[in-house]
């Protein structure tokens, strides 16, 4: 898999690394890799990744600082891990030392001051560190957003992005008192089988309490070894009933791309991460919308940047798409020529919308292409650089920052929506006054 990711797609730079906009925990519990749906061409990208999408993908290492992105962001809804970002099933370990590591100095001082990830970075690259000191050196660096996968976690990430991952089929988010729950159940998964529903409360995988543990880390819980068949017990509450059910985990498809074609009305075309193929997906499914398109990229984590913008091609002649920095060096992400620039589009989006999808809502919002709908982005724009380590191992550093056509950060502000939604409508049948502005038929 090549390119850069925003919460997705590897783009491989200099020796193999790959870059990554980082978004979170794009895969959580089960479902999102399965979905990577809480996922075109191969053009190259960046990572932007997101907060917890689903079992699919993105475990991260219980040692790691990164917060997953299971806060909700400010005014948002569903921010991956506040409410509608799903986590994929994953469960990280430390990496066993290899050459190069040793307690020797990690570059903390004895106050733990934060440290310079992009420096990390490149003493990795250049063999400076290894796999154990590497593993330390994340989880202390004090940046949220920089993880560390082993062999074997890093290859269950990439094969959710590319449409497939191991887990229980479930999306989780983070709520109120650090609890978790449920947001979304896969269709004929092990959870769905085993009756799992939308808003139960995980209280514990395999006897480890959820509450309090960032998403990411109940992804890596979920998705254990990334073995199919294998057993986890899910300590369940819904109700005020409280129950223990185990399942096998099984390898499932991810399921990104929905499309609805209601009668006399726009074609509505939800994105649920954006893995491998995605960008064909929407382009295929906007081909014959005369009434116009409502794209929903609420709850989206994220996923390849690669494909993000091979979303954003379906809708713009070419141009720029976003700019981002690694180690202070500029790129640019551009559309390809060809789009459809008539065709009345809303997107929606709310606090769930992360990394690659607040790129792509917010290139669309600054083009003049779209009209955004719902609530506050996540607001999750920071570049992670995978650095690979000679045992498989991968630590995920931040190392920029990206930018919007009109050269506006996301970061820690998300984008701000054209048409707000208040909590309780319904988004999606408050767009039909708003494609009636727009010119599209009824």
């Amino acid at each position: 898999m090549s390119g850069p990711w925003l919460f997705g797609t590897p783009r491989r730079l200099r020796r193999g690394v790959t870059l990554t906009l980082v978004f979170g925990t794009m895969l959580a519990t089960g479902a999102a890799a399965g979905s990577l749906t809480d996922p075109a061409s191969r053009r190259p990208g960046a990572r932007i990744a997101a907060a917890p999408v689903a079992d699919a993908g993105r475990p991260a290492s219980r040692s790691s600082a990164a917060a997953s992105g299971s806060a909700p962001a400010p005014g948002g809804s569903p921010a991956r891990g506040a409410s509608g970002a799903d986590g994929r099933d994953g469960q990280a370990r430390g990496a066993d030392a290899t050459g190069g590591d040793g307690p020797a100095d990690d570059g903390l001082d004895s106050d733990h001051a934060p440290l310079d990830t992009g420096r990390i970075a490149q003493e990795i690259e250049t063999g400076q560190v290894g796999p154990q000191a590497a593993q330390r050196l994340v989880s202390r660096s004090g940046d949220r957003w920089s993880s560390f996968y082993t062999a074997q976690e890093y290859a269950g990430l990439q094969q959710a992005l590319d449409g497939r991952y191991v887990g229980v089929g479930l999306w989780v988010r983070r709520i109120d008192g650090g609890r978790i729950q449920v947001a979304r159940v896969q269709g004929g998964s092990p959870a769905g089988r085993a009756g799992l529903r939308v808003g139960d409360v995980l209280a514990a995988i395999g006897g480890v309490r959820c509450a309090g543990l960032a998403v990411t880390e109940v992804v890596a819980d979920l998705r254990g070894d990334n073995v199919p068949g294998s057993r986890v017990a899910l300590a369940v509450q819904r109700a005020g009933r409280s129950w223990t059910v185990t399942v096998r985990r099984a390898t499932l498809a991810t399921e990104a791309v929905t499309v609805t074609r209601p009668a006399d009305s726009p074609v509505i075309v939800t994105v649920d991460a954006f893995s491998a193929g995605v960008g064909r997906q929407v382009a295929a499914a906007v081909r014959n919308a005369p009434r116009g398109v409502l794209l929903d990229l609420r709850g989206n984590s994220g996923g390849l940047v690669t494909e993000a913008v091979a979303v954003a091609s379906s809708f713009l002649d070419g141009g720029l798409v976003a700019t981002y920095d690694v180690h202070g060096t500029q790129q640019a992400l551009y559309a390809a020529p060809g789009g459809d620039t008539r065709v009345p589009l809303v997107v929606l989006v709310d606090g769930g919308t992360m990394s690659a999808a607040e790129m792509l809502a917010g290139a669309l919002q600054d083009r003049g292409r779209a009209v955004v709908m719902g609530s506050r982005t996540f607001g999750k724009g920071s570049v992670q650089l995978p650095s690979p380590l000679p045992d498989g191992s991968v630590a995920e550093l931040t190392v920029g920052h990206y930018r919007l056509p009109d050269g506006r950060t996301v970061d820690g502000r998300g984008i701000v929506p054209d048409v707000t939604v208040p909590d309780g409508q319904d988004p999606v049948a408050d767009s039909r006054e708003v494609f009636a502005g727009l010119g599209a038929p009824s």
